[in-house]
Parts: C-alpha cells; structure tokens; sequence
C-alpha cells in the first residue's frame, strides 16, 4: 500500500469536491443516485460494536402491470484474516466461522435472504508462496466438511441462502483440490457446487500449484429468491465466462474474490459493472481485505526480492445493476457487510430496453 491509504474512493470524493459538483460526479462515476437502506439503530450499533463497516443501498425497478415487484437482499461479506498465518489450521478455521458468524447475524437483522462470503474464505489466501504444507490441509468436503456443515446451520438458523466459497478436497477423484464455490439453500441443505473455471498464472503467481480449471461448468442455482451462479475470482476477467452463466438463467452472479491493488484495482471496479450492463442480471463483487504475512519468502515473478506478503488484499466490495448503477463499495482497509435490496424486474425491463445479448 502506498503512505496515502484511501479508505474509501467515495469518502475521498466526499471530502475534496465541492458539493455543488459532487452529485453529478456521483452520477458520471456510479449511475443514478441509490436510496439508502434504512437499517435498524441495532443494526448499526452492533456493525460498530464488532468494528465492520456496513452500508446498504436500494436498486429499484418500474412498477409493472403484470408482475409484482421480486425483491432479495443480498449481502456481501468482506474480511481479513483473524490468527497468524502460522497458527494452527483449525485454529484458523475457527476463528474465520466466529469472525463471519457475527457478521451474518447482523445480515440477518438486515433481512438479507442470500449471503455470499469471499473467495477461500476459510484460510489464508496462501496459494502465492507454492508450499503445499500447510495449506492443503485447509482443503474441505464441499458436500459434509467442517465448513459446509457450518454454513448449513446458518441457513437454517437465519433463512438465508449461504454461498460458501473454500478450497475442496474431492475424496471421490483421488483427493483432488479444487477452488469451490459451496451453494446451501434457506432450509440448510447442500444445494450443489461450482468450480473456478480460469486459473491465474501470472509471473510465479500460479494456482495450478493448487487445482486445475473446475469441471462444472456454468452451474445456476435455483433458490428460494431467484437463480443465481458464482463466477469465482479470475473469472470476471473473461467476459463470456459471465455471460454463460447468463445464458443458463443467471438472475443474480457472485464473484467472490482474492487480489491486490497492484495487481488489478484499475479494473476492479469495471469489470463486474461491465458484466452486468452485458448481461442484463445482478453482478456482485466480494474481495477480501488486509495484508497477510507468511513465514517463508517466496517471489512474484515480478523481477522483485522475495518477499513475505503477496500484497493488499484491498475490499472495495460493491453491487452493480444491469441499468449500468452500482452501489459504493465497502472500505480498502476494513471488514465490512454490505446490503444490497434489489428488484429482479429490473434484468428483464433493461433487456427490453437494450437488448444487448441478442442484437
């Protein structure tokens, strides 16, 4: 990170343009204006009691004749890491399901019906130092691990959809890891899983190390609250990956992510808008947040020393509309929960208007 640390591009518009011009620069950079979500005062007060930021904005539709407004909330979780990263594996484990359980019950207040959590959310994101120990043992059952079983209770507990994003092991196919996406309906059960479907090797930076491209597909879930897929991390850099999922029905899509600013800030606000203008559906970016340190020195490919930390993992979570408006996003520093109440209307009135995946 840089001696300047921006909290949040919106704080720092906030604090240096004028009012008077504030609004329409808003309007250029976001689209149109959101509604604030209107959160309980205890909602608020337990977000600043366990130190996250939480915001929530409203994507509303034109009221219809024929059909009555589709309203989800959705709600992305962005977190750093609790324990060292030499801790032990379970401890670490456990101290994650604590840290996000205290958010998804403040999510839960909120009404949120479909909570999305960040890319391998259980463990470091570790996969740049190429050790294998002792990162593969964070790998889980996506269908009855320690995770899996722990989100279902979730679901059970609040009627919440729960997207689980974990490093799997597959003990089926001889204990291969796989990068997974763990979908768990409202009613705790196991609902199905998606792989990452495109691997990042960039310099000496290669998950290959780890797992392979998925074998899933373009997977859509059907939920209590709409279709929805999870285009995991690397994916939001190729544009037909989103627009399969589409195809197949996607109402809503998840890119839980892992990566740095010096790697791919520059776009991480446009891709996952860009997708859902293309796409006609809900994009929503989850990154994780913070600085890890490991042991050992490993290098980047970079031409740089080695070095202990991959980079700043910069949140700026945030949920676009097929209309071209996005929300904020959450802070480049801190955990955080953001709320998004969207009107599912909205995918089919902007491709009635623009049309643009068959024209």
């Amino acid at each position: 990170m840089s001696e300047f640390v921006v909290e949040t591009l919106e704080k720092t518009l906030e604090t240096f343009i004028p009012d008077a011009e504030l609004k329409e620069v808003k309007r250029i950079l976001y689209g149109k204006e959101l509604k604030k979500l209107i959160l309980p005062q205890k909602v608020v007060e337990a977000a600043q009691e366990r130190e996250f930021d939480l915001q929530g904005y409203v994507f509303e539709a034109a009221p219809e004749q024929l059909r009555t407004p589709r309203i989800v909330r959705v709600g992305l979780i962005q977190n750093k890491i609790i324990l060292p990263t030499d801790a032990p594996v379970l401890n670490q484990i456990t101290a994650l399901h604590k840290r996000v359980s205290e958010i998804v019950e403040v999510a839960a207040f909120c009404g949120v019906n479909i909570v999305c959590f960040q890319e391998a959310w259980t463990m470091p994101f570790a996969f740049c130092t190429r050790e294998k120990e002792p990162w593969t043992e964070f790998a889980e059952s996506a269908e009855d691990g320690f995770t899996t079983r722990f989100c279902q209770e979730l679901a059970k507990k609040y009627n919440m959809v729960v997207v689980s994003p974990i490093l799997e092991r597959d003990e089926i196919h001889g204990g291969t890891l796989w990068n997974t996406a763990v979908v768990v309906s409202n009613t705790g059960q196991f609902l199905g899983k998606s792989r990452k479907n495109h691997i990042p090797r960039v310099g000496d930076f290669n998950e290959s190390t780890y797992y392979m491209e998925g074998n899933t597909g373009h997977r859509v879930f059907q939920t209590q609250f709409g279709r929805i897929a999870v285009n995991i991390c690397y994916g939001r850099h190729h544009p037909l990956n989103w627009f399969m999922y589409s195809i197949n029905g996607a109402e809503i899509i998840f890119n839980p992510s892992a990566t740095v600013g010096a790697v791919s800030e520059p776009m991480w606000s446009v891709e996952a808008r860009n997708a859902a203008i293309a796409n006609h559906c809900f994009t929503c970016a989850i990154n994780r947040v913070g600085t890890e340190y490991f042991k050992n020195e490993f290098t980047s490919g970079n031409g740089k020393k080695a070095h202990h930390e991959f980079g700043h993992f910069y949140g700026s979570s945030y949920v676009a509309a097929p209309d071209g408006s996005r929300s904020p996003g959450l802070s480049r520093t801190h955990d955080g929960l953001l709320v998004a109440e969207i009107d599912l209307n909205l995918n089919r009135q902007t491709a009635d208007k623009w049309n643009f995946k068959v024209s």
